[in-house]
């Protein structure tokens, strides 16, 4: 029987500030004792593969009859954002921190931009896309002006009605950024934030954004497992994150929902190979909006999900769950956080109750799998915990 493995990837699920939280602004951050406290969460699956059994998660008692092993990871990166978090979950690691701009872009990339695109732009400040519409978005309907903005990642925003500029266009557009954006400027993501209505009363984003990354800056366990014939399938913005590089087959979402949705179909088909799936609304509806109770109930809401997909997993199937970073909706900051996020290891083959302690670098989770396939993970970072839990 074939080996697979399904990574999920819970947006922004942290479990406590790191040691160097304070050099993030981020003392006190802990994404998961926000969420716990809300009516609205209930997660027995999570607490059954060991959730509440990690070192430092103390809202419940120690689970016995936990059926997965689990450990605390602490990110090595010098970052808390979605690309370096996810290069780091694959295997790369990264010295320097991506480029922020928590004053605006400078005047020679806005230049350079409206030169190239031949559009004016508004706000250039870091920005809550929803509170971009309401302060902007009428402005842009008015003069056709794109609204580029940032936010304490390394982000580089373009907002624009699907009226006024067609889709394609805001990524041809965004493209053009891409190219612009090098070097020490080189950001992480360029991000298409196509949004709809008639007014600041009733704006909304749609599902039509697109990211447009960053390569990583050398092979992943994606491009590892390639190059041997492996399948490796994205679900939800994997793609966008890693640019392409390494997946075989990408599946579009628009939710959690449509992304687990579409993980319980994949776990039905034959495959041998990854499955890497990211649930973007933890961070993007919650995290950031600081909607504790929005992101209480996401969470029970995956849980069932989960409940449901872990019946289907095969034999030599492994199921990792892990996160790339903080979002703590309960602290003052709408940004991610510095903090430490679980993995979690489940599958048949897989001892139940082991508790794998703090590991430095979410490069666990790549060489473990690199393991697990029996690759050459010499190129890559963290070390594999799979002789400490395999049966």
């Amino acid at each position: 029987m074939s080996k697979r493995v399904f990574l999920i990837i819970l947006d922004s699920f942290g479990i406590g500030e790191m040691p160097d939280a304070a050099d993030f602004g981020d003392i006190g951050s802990n994404t998961l004792a926000s969420i716990i406290s809300s009516k609205e969460f209930y997660t027995p699956t999570l607490e059954k593969l060991g959730l509440f059994n990690i070192d430092g998660v103390e809202y419940k008692s120690k689970n016995a009859k936990v059926i997965g092993s689990y450990a605390k990871l602490e990110e090595v990166s010098k970052g808390k954002d979605t690309t370096i978090g996810h290069w780091e979950i694959a295997g790369v690691e990264s010295e320097k921190p991506l480029p922020t701009y928590p004053n605006g872009f400078p005047r020679y990339i806005i230049e350079e931009f409206e030169k190239r695109t031949g559009k004016k732009t508004l706000c250039n400040l870091p920005y809550s896309g929803t509170t971009l519409l309401e302060d902007y978005g009428e402005e842009h309907m008015k003069t056709g002006a794109l609204l580029v903005y940032t936010s304490a990642d390394s982000v580089f925003q373009i907002a624009a009605h699907e009226d006024i500029v067609p889709i394609e266009k805001l990524y041809e557009y965004c493209e053009i950024a891409r190219k612009i954006l090098k070097g020490k400027d080189a950001v992480g993501r360029v991000i298409a934030r196509p949004f709809v209505g008639s007014n600041r009363s009733d704006f909304k984003r749609t599902s039509n954004r697109h990211d447009f990354s960053l390569k990583p800056p050398r092979e992943t366990i994606l491009n590892k497992l390639q190059k041997k014939g492996y399948d490796t399938i994205s679900i939800g913005k994997i793609y966008d994150i890693f640019d392409g590089e390494g997946i075989d087959v990408a599946y579009k979402t628009s939710s959690n929902k449509e992304g687990m949705e579409e993980t319980i179909r994949i776990a039905q088909e034959d495959f041998a190979g990854l499955c890497f799936t990211n649930l973007v609304d933890f961070d993007m509806k919650y995290g950031h909006r600081n909607d504790i109770d929005g992101y209480a109930k996401a969470m029970t809401e995956f849980d069932e999900q989960l409940g449901v997909f872990l019946p289907l997993l095969q034999k030599n199937d492994i199921l990792i769950i892990t996160a790339d970073h903080g979002c703590d909706p309960g602290t003052p900051s709408t940004d991610h956080s510095r903090e430490y996020v679980p993995f979690l290891i489940y599958g048949e083959n897989i001892k139940q109750n082991i508790n794998l302690n703090i590991r430095k670098s979410f490069a666990t989770v790549a060489s473990t799998i690199a393991e697990y396939f029996e690759l050459d993970a010499a190129s890559l970072n963290g070390e594999s915990v799979l002789l400490e839990v395999i049966k």
